[in-house]
């Protein structure tokens, strides 16, 4: 005896557009209140207990540093750029787009790359925190906005951004097209080792634009494979 397996509907089918932008601003909003509520627990009330270790960290990846591996942190960097990771994610989401016929891959990435600048940038004003107390070795840095890392959430959302588009829209290179979920963690291993953050400001970047994706995966592309196209 067989047991049929009906295919997900997805959430705009089954709720409708009106109720999926709803959660979605909610899903945002309540993101966003926690990673500013984390930000103002490290400043404030749990300072003195996370910076010790926090520092002591950032010392350590200060105290490997070698002309060998200053290159390598220089390309983790520039992979978690904003201009020339989000540039790529819109080019990327814009030929799923063209090629699937379907208009999701754009939303899909502009309300991501819109989310994460909205965490990042009320975050970092209401949140500010010094940077590592070692020398820094990408300059030009803002001193008082080490919380959260801007380079770690592009890269989380950029490239696993691209991940779902492609695991959606071109089930032939799912084999191969995870290898990309490894790259935000180069971006958060290169922004410790440049001493740009502590370690809590890099994880909470790579928690909450992964929390991000997921909403944005279940609310927008889930259930809209090229089969459903639309």
């Amino acid at each position: 005896m067989s047991v049929r397996t009906e295919p997900s509907t997805p959430p705009t089918d089954r709720w409708g557009v009106a109720a999926t932008i709803g959660i979605l601003v909610l899903a945002w909003a309540l993101i966003l209140a926690a990673v500013i509520g984390v930000g103002w627990l490290i400043t404030h009330s749990l300072q003195s207990s996370v910076d010790p270790w926090d520092n002591d960290i950032s010392r350590w990846f200060a105290d490997q540093r070698t002309g060998s591996l200053d290159g390598p942190a220089d390309v983790g960097t520039i992979l978690g750029d904003t201009i020339p990771a989000m540039s790529v994610f819109a080019v990327v989401a814009l030929a799923f787009a063209v090629w699937r016929r379907t208009w999701r891959p754009l939303v899909f990435a502009g309300l991501l790359v819109a989310g994460i600048g909205g965490f990042y940038a009320l975050a970092t004003h209401l949140d500010p925190r010094d940077r590592p107390p070692v020398k820094i070795l990408d300059p030009g840095l803002v001193p008082d906005a080490s919380f959260p890392s801007g380079h770690v959430g592009t890269a989380t959302a950029v490239y696993g951004g691209i991940l779902l588009l492609a695991w959606v829209y071109a089930p032939a290179a799912r084999r191969w097209v995870w290898v990309l979920g490894a790259l935000p963690f180069v971006v958060m291993v290169a922004r410790l080792y440049q001493g740009a953050h502590h370690l809590t400001d890099v994880l909470t970047s790579l928690i909450y634009a992964s929390v991000w994706l997921t909403v944005l995966f279940v609310l927008v592309l889930r259930g809209h494979g090229p089969e459903k196209s639309s």
